[in-house]
């Protein structure tokens, strides 16, 4: 099986997750993709994100109409912060035989170098680089495999950040989020205190 990794903070996951990732599943012929929600981001140590289990859920509720996206509770189950390399010996041992592809942005390209273990990165999943309209990430440039492949996602410019900023606001997150996910937050009472 091919199986998509694709891994975040997802605080709230939004339709623009859902939408890139549907769209290289079907481009690079994935059988599933695996949405894993970090415990905490090695590049947000020090920034407060809601707690693991509700993002999880958001995610649960986000995807379940769609029979080739799943939820992943790696990250929460080992614990500590969440990086790429762990995830993939992890989920390498949980899918014995199944070939990995971790699905990433163009704009964490330009960092990958920095990343915990690249090189067993790149030996562990074949990476999917999501390049907006009118940008191209120059594999090679990376010091990355040439088989790094790319896939042009549409250009949704939806920001968790934004979301967070409108349920604070009182302000409608419709279209934004699946309404699943809306309701969610609004039972939670999520986002109500931020900054």
């Amino acid at each position: 099986m091919k199986l998509g990794i694709f891994g975040g903070t997802f605080d709230p996951v939004h339709h623009g997750h859902l939408i890139v990732a549907e769209y290289v599943r079907e481009r690079a012929g994935l059988d599933r993709v695996l949405f894993i929600p970090t415990m905490i981001s090695p590049h947000k140590v020090d920034v407060p994100v809601t707690p693991a289990i509700h993002r999880f859920a958001m995610l649960r509720e986000a995807v379940k109409s769609n029979p080739f996206f799943e939820v992943s509770d790696a990250e929460m189950e080992r614990g500590g912060v969440s990086y790429t390399v762990d995830t993939l010996r992890m989920i390498g041992e949980r899918h014995a035989g199944d070939e990995l592809f971790l699905l990433i942005g163009a704009d964490n390209l330009r960092d990958f170098r920095s990343w915990k273990d690249p090189g067993e990165i790149v030996k562990r999943a074949t990476l999917i680089v999501m390049n907006r309209p009118g940008f191209s990430a120059v594999p090679g440039g990376a010091g990355l495999p040439a088989d790094v492949m790319e896939c042009t996602v549409p250009s949704i410019d939806i920001s968790a950040t934004e979301i967070r900023r409108r349920v604070r606001k009182g302000l409608s997150i419709s279209y934004l989020v699946p309404p699943s996910v809306s309701r969610y937050i609004g039972r939670h009472r999520l986002y109500r205190g931020e900054e």
